[in-house]
């Protein structure tokens, strides 16, 4: 990138500040050189700059600073089938995804930056039916390695614990007595670190992140090893 990351600017924060009550297409095309310099520059040099310190973690995690097909998430809405139809999300956001996931759903790091509320941590979010029944399994077949990744004294001290909605019943095929059924029962498995917006205000909030990443780790091992991927 043409200059290291130093933090997310007021500019940055403040332009979703505007388009949440500006939201359509004719403010947003009239800001958008403003998105470009005040949004997606200072997203692609964080990614870039979290390059090397994701292979500290793991040397499975993609951290492509490119604008478009890259770890950053477009700002477009898909509102085909949506009763909501703003056309931009009113946040930005990137995933540093597997290598192996082509989408979302793979095991993958996430950062979640909005006007209110940072968000970051790592695991999956809704994945796909064959991939989610492979975490159960893994979660029912190896209790003693899903507690101690659950259980991990840093991963419970960042988070909190992991979280992620669930079934109301125990999903086909297993036992609704099983001592983890309430995390067999999930439909995501993730860990979240929410912070005010001012932790990302410098250069400072890379170390942040890369802590938070290691402290999600446990996790993040035992759901590649769920879907034979490597960590």
């Amino acid at each position: 990138m043409s200059q290291d990351f130093q933090g997310f600017p007021s500019s940055f924060f403040d332009f979703f500040t505007e388009l949440a009550n500006n939201n359509e297409r004719s403010w947003f095309n009239a800001n958008k050189e403003r998105y470009r310099e005040d949004v997606v520059a200072p997203i692609s040099r964080l990614i870039a700059a979290m390059a090397p310190r994701l292979e500290r973690i793991s040397g499975h995690f993609v951290a492509d600073p490119r604008p478009t097909g890259g770890s950053m998430f477009r700002i477009y809405r898909d509102v085909r089938f949506a009763k909501d139809k703003r056309p931009y999300k009113e946040h930005a956001a990137c995933q540093f995804r597997h290598n192996l996931g082509r989408d979302a759903h793979a095991p993958g790091f996430y950062i979640h930056l909005a006007p209110d509320e940072v968000i970051f941590g790592g695991g999956m979010w809704m994945p796909p039916s064959p991939q989610l029944k492979s975490v159960r399994e893994a979660i029912a077949k190896d209790s003693a390695g899903w507690r101690r990744a659950s259980g991990n004294k840093k991963l419970k001290e960042t988070f909190g614990g992991i979280a992620g909605d669930g079934l109301k019943r125990p999903p086909r095929g297993f036992d609704g007595d099983h001592p983890l059924i309430e995390d067999i029962k999930r439909k995501s498995f993730f860990a979240m670190r929410h912070e005010k917006p001012r932790i990302a205000n410098s250069a400072k909030f890379l170390d942040e992140v890369e802590a938070t990443f290691k402290a999600a780790s446990p996790l993040m091992r035992f759901l590649c090893r769920a879907v034979d991927a490597d960590f």
